[in-house]
């Protein structure tokens, strides 16, 4: 390896291999090292009382360690007392705090690539509850070790005050999607667009799509949906939604883009798509950087069917099953140089200004876009 990539190390945990493995093939092509590897192998151990442990395969001794980990694969199953169990975020993020031990203090520096922050919903505290999310960073900022923590459109950037001596990045998947949106999307479908958001709280990233969305060729407008809920009931631990109204322009022959950092069971995504339709709205499109598709994705397909809406946008930052793939309105976005970017300059000791908020690169595609058909 070259001198400036000698000290550089990837481990890719089974829950994120697939991933960690596109990264490292771009990490070896950017430092012309082709034939070796910057992934260190992992044993990852599952005993049959349900504890676990893992072991390094090569030393990591006074490297530039990045530790990859996607604490939403709910694919990994293991055995435990003759049952087997699935993978819980509160296993894999125990798991990290392992791994981070079996590297022994020996490292120089150890950086947290987690796209999908562990209990990144339950940000504040509501009542008798603890600050799960706070709670764990804040462990992360007591090892001495722990440089940097990287994550992916955080659901709430204020957690990052529970870190004090560790850096702390949101990044954003909003150029990948939207390039990969305006290439696959003809370009009638561009010249008129209304970005919305499915309630209140998405409204600043919705607004950030629509400020990223930039070209003399195309208006575009915005709308929000308004969910009034019954604070009398908890059903399935929340509040139920008894009015979903739209508060917008008309939507009429115009393409709709809903804007969402996940979809969870997407049932609110669906009505929202059934209630744009209903207005009018000739195109649909949802984009978000996490699809958990928590019941399943019949309801979604049932209604693509339907002519409900014509497609999804999300990344491969999370786990999603090979067979959702297939769907052909399911396009899951490849973040994986993207990713490799970030490493290249963290290692580098270079800015990442540019890749935390490239503003211009979405109108640029544009351009490119509407180019070709002048």
């Amino acid at each position: 390896m070259s001198t400036e990539s000698n000290k550089l190390r990837l481990i890719a945990l089974k829950s994120a291999l697939e991933l960690g493995q596109k990264i490292d093939r771009h990490l070896t092509s950017f430092y012309g090292n082709e034939e070796e590897s910057f992934i260190v192998p992992v044993d990852e151990i599952w005993f049959n009382d349900g504890h676990e442990k893992n072991k390094l395969s090569k030393s990591v001794r006074e490297k530039d360690v990045y530790i990859l980990q996607d604490i939403g694969n709910y694919s990994l199953e293991y055995e435990m007392h003759g049952f087997i169990n699935h993978a819980s975020p509160n296993d894999l993020a125990q798991q990290l705090r392992d791994v981070i031990g079996a590297c022994n203090s020996h490292p120089d520096k150890i950086s947290i690539i987690m796209p999908l922050l562990y209990n990144g919903r339950q940000h504040r505290r509501n009542g008798r509850e603890g600050l799960s999310c706070s709670r764990f960073l804040h462990e992360l900022d007591m090892n001495q070790n722990v440089k940097r923590f990287l994550t992916f459109d955080a659901h709430d950037e204020g957690v990052q005050q529970a870190m004090f001596d560790t850096e702390f990045d949101n990044f954003y998947s909003t150029n990948d999607l939207l390039e990969s949106f305006i290439n696959n999307t003809d370009i009638s479908e561009l010249e008129n667009v209304t970005f919305v958001a499915p309630d209140f709280g998405a409204m600043g990233r919705t607004q950030f799509y629509l400020n990223a969305f930039n070209s003399p060729h195309i208006k575009k407008d915005v709308g929000v949906f308004y969910k009034r809920r019954d604070y009398n009931i908890i059903e399935n631990g929340k509040n139920p939604v008894i009015e979903h109204s739209y508060i917008g322009g008309d939507m009429t022959d115009r393409t709709a883009i809903l804007i969402d950092d996940m979809i969870s069971s997407g049932g609110s995504m669906l009505d929202s798509m059934k209630k744009l339709k209903e207005r009018g709205a000739k195109h649909i499109y949802a984009m978000c950087t996490f699809a958990l598709f928590t019941e399943g994705i019949d309801k979604f397909r049932e209604s693509y069917n339907n002519g409900v809406f014509d497609g999804i946008y999300t990344t491969n930052l999370s786990y999603i099953p090979d067979e959702y793939k297939n769907e052909e309105w399911l396009n899951v976005v490849d973040c994986s140089y993207y990713l490799a970017k970030i490493i290249r300059n963290l290692h580098n000791d270079k800015s990442i200004s540019g890749l935390l908020q490239d503003k211009g690169y979405t109108a640029k595609v544009l351009a490119k876009k509407f180019e070709g058909y002048r």
